[in-house]
């Protein structure tokens, strides 16, 4: 299988996914920690990808999103951004509004206590 058609695969099978440095329970750079805590301390179920484990699909999820960096998130097969963007959502309550658009599963008062703790 090609490596774009396996990031696609990837992309759709879960509602969330995040490419990333790490693991969601071990990150392994700043960045991805960021955004795999936003997305733990929300309640968000979501499936990770270690792109230090294979440099196929480190280097395929930049050609495939157009997207220079790492992390990149996903909802429902559409690239969401990176970590400023997901942060900018995340405090705007954008990210909020795009899962319920799409009807993925997060706590709000999670999202809540994410915007007063930075407000």
């Amino acid at each position: 299988m090609a490596i774009e058609d396996q990031i696609k695969e990837t992309v759709t099978s879960s509602d969330v996914v995040l490419f990333m440095k790490g693991t969601k329970s071990m990150p392994q750079c700043g960045f991805s920690s960021r955004v795999a805590g936003v997305l733990n301390f929300m309640g968000v179920e979501f499936s990770d990808v270690n792109v230090l484990a294979d440099d196929a699909i480190r280097q395929g999820i930049k050609d495939y999103s157009d997207w220079p960096t790492v992390p990149q998130l996903y909802v429902k097969g559409e690239f969401v951004g990176g970590c400023d963007i997901i942060t900018e959502m995340t405090l705007s309550g954008e990210l909020d509004t795009l899962f319920t658009e799409n009807g993925v599963t997060f706590d709000q008062d999670a999202a809540d206590k994410i915007r007063e703790a930075n407000g």
